[in-house]
């Protein structure tokens, strides 16, 4: 693809050669502008046509939580805490501060509307699509070629899933610094100066802080050297000596020994070694990183050669696709014998055809090389696969689809008709299926219900949409799911929490209680299974089992105000106020708006008589929640004791209009005390 014809000097005078007429110059770079213009807008309007109604979608309850919903600093919005705990959390199992802070600008604009949240991922996604267009035209010349690569990367229903779920815009915005990194290393290349070389760099830099998925990208950078940039002493050689034969300024493409076009690439090693080293930690500090107990290097490895293969595949024909794939415990030999022969054969076809087709090297292995930071190795979550690894990767295949289709029609004298109709039909095609696949994404029930009719065994999936419901209050549906998730994977020490945390809502405590312990005994590190049965063994009056549970969950989880209040709550029923006094001011300490912290400090100092005190943090607790009628209860019952009657009927007064019930009580109180008086 994207071959640049070889120019026939010698048919041409040299006199004419040599004397270029500017109005055939410049028509011919207006008719190039307005092709890039139209060729432009088109993009642009398929690409909204496709995926306009993802403005209509919601957030989805699997992993949108994390970066965005139940995200508190991400709700923060843009200040300089914020940002500066962007650049410090390893949340959500990864290094990506830009990331984090293009999520905390969506919040500062949109709040918890999904909608433009979902705009500005399409946004996103229209941009790289257009920077993919211009850079292959810039590197190579060939406009129409280009626009079609372009047009498959924006239309194709494997990238739904990087466009459509809010969660992967770290996929978008490493793609987007991908192009802008392709983009200035061009222009260096056209006039290396050390402003150019550094601009890369900085582009590289920024992708990185995105998503570590670019740390190939010099190996990538390496094989545009070869082509289409044309820089190595030894490499392709057929082609005009032009970067870009359309560019006036027809800047020369210097060449250069492999050595030092490597050494040029140091600085951009160095990134990439210390973004995976930092990717590393963040997945071992999370616990994502699967173990070889669990996942065997031999079933890795047949893993890793199926998913090359179904990848291509599944750009061929985008069918029953899933937002997650269930890792195999054993995969057929066949496949894996068959998915080998298929890459290596290519592998061998590819570099036989290296100096006449150039085209698939960088096609080919743009597209082994870019999947390796995702295919599986290094084994972190429970998919074998997923749709969104296709993003960057992609674009080889395209390329190598679109030069080999223009190769073999060559001169065909139909070649423009069946090329117009055969695209025109195509691109069709892809835009509805992408339509359709958007459709999917509407919603946590839809897709949950889509990927479970596409796959089979899948007890993450069956674990989420249990959580789904249960946020819908079908709470009897929800623990279908969840038993189901459970019958395909025992060991699922989260399906076994969430079962019990139904289970709770439903009354059925013995029962909650044994999922509980399950999942504590599959994953004794479990810290919010341990806090959650510290509380149900609160209730029921264990309190001294509740505390060490409590405890347990302090020690894996440090730093979390919940749990010092809840072992406040524990050492409160055991009547050691003073020790629960001083966890309710350590949870303070942590998280000083936090009004439970407030409220039960309050009641806790009311027991030991400090009314005054506590009366401070009844009214700092109602000052971030003024509706919490609790406080407002014991506020009032506070200013009866130190004989305050005007302010406890304030107090009255708001809880007539809250929690009559609670007013009541109130009044019977003051009545008593007005009968002692």
């Amino acid at each position: 693809m994207l071959k640049k014809k070889k120019v026939q000097s010698q048919t041409i005078p040299k006199r004419i050669k040599n004397e270029d007429k500017p109005e055939e110059k410049n028509s011919l770079s207006l008719h190039r502008h307005a092709f890039r213009g139209l060729i432009s807008l088109f993009l642009f309007l398929a690409i909204f046509a496709a995926y306009e109604q993802v403005r209509n979608n919601g957030f989805i309850n699997f992993d949108d939580d994390v970066y965005i919903t139940n995200n508190l600093d991400v709700q923060a919005g843009l200040t300089l805490k914020s940002v500066c705990w962007a650049f410090t959390t390893t949340g959500a199992a990864n290094w990506h501060p830009l990331t984090w802070i293009s999520h905390m600008l969506d919040y500062e604009l949109y709040g918890l509307k999904p909608g433009g949240h979902h705009m500005t991922n399409l946004l996103i996604h229209i941009v790289n699509s257009l920077l993919l267009f211009l850079v292959l035209n810039r590197m190579t010349g060939a406009l129409w070629k280009s626009g079609f690569v372009a047009a498959l990367f924006a239309l194709h229903p494997l990238n739904v899933e990087s466009v459509a779920w809010l969660a992967e815009r770290k996929n978008l915005l490493c793609t987007l610094f991908l192009m802008l990194t392709m983009w200035t290393y061009v222009r260096y290349v056209e006039r290396p100066r050390l402003g150019r070389y550094l601009l890369v760099i900085l582009s590289f830099a920024l992708g990185l802080l995105s998503k570590p998925m670019l740390v190939t990208m010099p190996f990538a950078l390496l094989l545009l050297d070869y082509w289409p940039l044309n820089r190595f002493q030894s490499g392709y050689s057929n082609g005009p000596d032009h970067l870009h034969p359309s560019n006036p300024r027809k800047s020369k493409a210097p060449q250069s020994s492999p050595f030092k076009l490597i050494l040029e690439k140091v600085p951009f090693f160095a990134l990439s070694i210390g973004s995976s080293f930092l990717t590393i930690l963040a997945a071992q500090k999370s616990g994502t990183i699967g173990s070889l107990e669990l996942y065997p290097l031999e079933v890795r490895i047949a893993n890793i050669l199926t998913s090359y293969a179904k990848y291509i595949w599944k750009m061929i024909w985008p069918h029953r696709l899933a937002v997650l794939y269930p890792y195999p415990t054993t995969v057929p030999a066949g496949e894996v014998i068959g998915a080998l022969l298929l890459l290596i054969c290519i592998s061998i076809l590819v570099i036989r055809v290296a100096r006449s087709r150039p085209y698939l090297v960088l096609g080919w292995f743009w597209y082994l090389g870019t999947l390796v930071p995702v295919i599986g190795l290094v084994q972190a979550g429970v998919q074998s696969m997923a749709d969104r690894y296709n993003y960057i990767p992609l674009i080889g295949l395209f390329i190598m689809i679109t030069g080999g289709v223009s190769d073999i029609l060559g001169r065909w004298r139909y070649r423009k008709i069946v090329l117009a109709v055969s695209i025109s039909l195509l691109l069709s095609i892809l835009m509805i299926v992408t339509r359709i696949q958007v459709s999917h994404w509407k919603s946590s029930i839809t897709l949950f219900e889509h990927s479970l009719k596409v796959t089979s065994d899948n007890s993450r999936i069956h674990n989420n949409l249990g959580m789904t419901l249960v946020q819908q209050g079908k709470i009897q549906e929800a623990i279908a799911h969840y038993t189901e998730a459970l019958r395909i994977d025992p060991y699922f020490a989260i399906a076994h929490y969430n079962i019990g945390v139904a289970l709770t809502e439903q009354g059925n405590i013995q029962e909650a209680i044994a999922h509980y312990n399950e999942a504590l005994k599959i994953n004794p590190n479990y810290a919010v299974a341990h806090n959650k049965l510290g509380m149900i063994l609160v209730r029921q009056g264990k309190n001294q089992e509740a505390f060490l549970h409590f405890t347990e969950a302090l020690r894996i989880k440090p730093g979390h105000a919940e749990i010092y209040i809840n072992i406040g709550g524990s050492l409160v029923a055991q009547g050691k106020i003073e020790e629960a006094i001083a966890y309710y001011h350590e949870a303070l300490r942590i998280k000083p708006d936090h009004f439970g912290a407030r409220y039960n400090l309050g009641n806790a100092l009311a027991s030991q008589g400090k009314i005054h005190e506590a009366i401070i943090h009844f009214m700092k607790c109602l000052q971030i929640k003024p509706d919490l009628a609790d406080a407002h209860f014991s506020l009032g019952k506070a200013y009866l004791i130190i004989g305050d009657r005007r302010s406890a009927l304030e107090e009255y007064q708001t809880l007539k209009k809250i929690n009559p019930d609670l007013a009541d009580i109130l009044s019977r109180e003051m009545t008593l005390v007005e009968k002692k008086r």
